[in-house]
């Protein structure tokens, strides 16, 4: 589990270099606020589609080959990215980032492989821990690399640097990286068609409640992100650098609080106790966004929304994953991630329209009120241990 998480890690470190960087490219190409949002939502359209598909398709022929093939196409999408001289490659480039992107249903796949459902939680806290320090050191990389302010940012080396370390991730797949589904479990599940697949995940009470839940807070979360840089220009005159350094400090915490605590966590309370807790946090740092005009009181919200997403992405993930069979799980997962990818798709170009229409705050307002409707889904749901699958 150790090398799937240098792996994740370093595959999202070049993920980090480039995000915060988009909206530059946007600026750079003379697009407007919702041309930049939805150049990023174009990644998440790709990783909605490829999600579920990479997901079952790793139940049927093991892990490795389908993360092998993601992070090669990771390698060529950034590439594409760094010699992109209009805006319609840039959008291009993303969306063929975005299909390599359904990887991470494999990635999750794996751990859930290598767990027992009581150490689920642990287990994805470090996949969510390798994101997290991903957007560390990648967005700070990425605003060293680029240097220069909004209009003289260099686009291209960040993209290079971020070719090469979706490379190094593809040998570490590789040379290091054993499978973790056994022939005999390989192709056992229904193969059923992606409709049916997220119909029949859907129709189970709990288990569509708390993908409906990620949905939500990744909605939110995607829509911030997504103007965060447009945001800041306007509120403080920042460019990439500065932009960085507060993904990057978003990162320490998620990362510090996923890594090392999320598994006593989940042990002491449960994963269904601190989901509410995490959602509370989250929702208290989007209200707050809106109104820091100094270091201070952005630092208190960038706080609360970090350690919020620490709390419960991995406890949504670990629930997710313990009500599927272990037949199933790269399917389940796939359709997660793929509500994670549709959210990814909306979130910005909402965000895009209401920053467009009603101010800079309004997105950050918006996401506060998404979060809150996913913590009273999580309040209904109430103490329901998940079922204890076979491994």
């Amino acid at each position: 589990m150790g090398i799937l998480f240098l792996i994740v890690f370093i595959d999202l470190v070049g993920f980090g270099i480039v995000i915060p960087l988009l909206p530059y490219y946007g600026l750079r190409f003379a697009a407007s606020p919702l041309e930049v949002t939805t150049m990023m939502a174009c990644y998440s359209l790709a990783q909605f589609v490829s999600s579920p598909l990479l997901g079952r398709l790793s139940d049927r022929v093991g892990r490795r080959p389908v993360l092998m093939a993601s992070l090669s196409v990771f390698a060529a999408a950034y590439i594409w990215l760094g010699c992109a001289t209009a805006l319609w490659m840039v959008f291009a480039a993303r969306a063929l980032g975005g299909a390599g992107a359904g990887n991470i249903a494999a990635a999750q796949a794996y751990i859930a492989d290598v767990t027992t459902p009581e150490n689920r939680a642990k287990g994805m806290g470090l996949v969510g821990a390798a994101f997290a320090l991903g957007f560390i050191i990648g967005p700070a990389l990425g605003g060293l690399l680029a240097r220069g302010g909004p209009a003289s940012a260099d686009l291209r080396a960040p993209a290079w640097v971020a070719a090469a370390l979706s490379t190094v991730a593809l040998l570490g797949v590789v040379l290091l990286l054993p499978e973790s589904l056994p022939p005999e479990r390989r192709g056992s599940g229904k193969k059923i068609r992606r409709i049916v697949a997220l119909s029949a995940v859907l129709r189970r009470p709990v288990l569509s409640r708390l993908i409906v839940a990620l949905f939500l807070i990744v909605l939110a979360f995607s829509g911030m992100e997504s103007v965060f840089a447009l945001w800041a220009l306007q509120q403080f005159g920042w460019g990439p650098a500065q932009v960085a350094y507060i993904f990057a400090y978003f990162g320490l915490l998620s990362a510090s609080l996923q890594g090392v605590l999320i598994g006593r966590l989940a042990a002491r309370f449960g994963e269904d106790r601190l989901l509410p807790f995490g959602l509370a946090l989250m929702c208290g740092g989007l209200a707050i966004l809106p109104f820091p005009r100094g270091l201070p009181l952005l630092g208190i919200a960038a706080t609360g929304l970090a350690l919020g997403t620490g709390l419960a992405q991995p406890s949504l993930n670990s629930l997710i994953s313990r009500h599927a069979d272990r037949d199933e799980q790269g399917q389940v997962l796939g359709v997660s991630q793929s509500g994670g990818g549709l959210a990814r798709v909306l979130g910005p170009i909402i965000a895009g329209a209401l920053f467009a229409e009603f101010g800079r705050d309004a997105p950050f307002l918006c996401s506060a009120a998404l979060v809150a409707a996913a913590l009273v889904m999580a309040l209904r749901l109430g103490h329901r241990p998940a079922p204890v699958r076979p491994v």
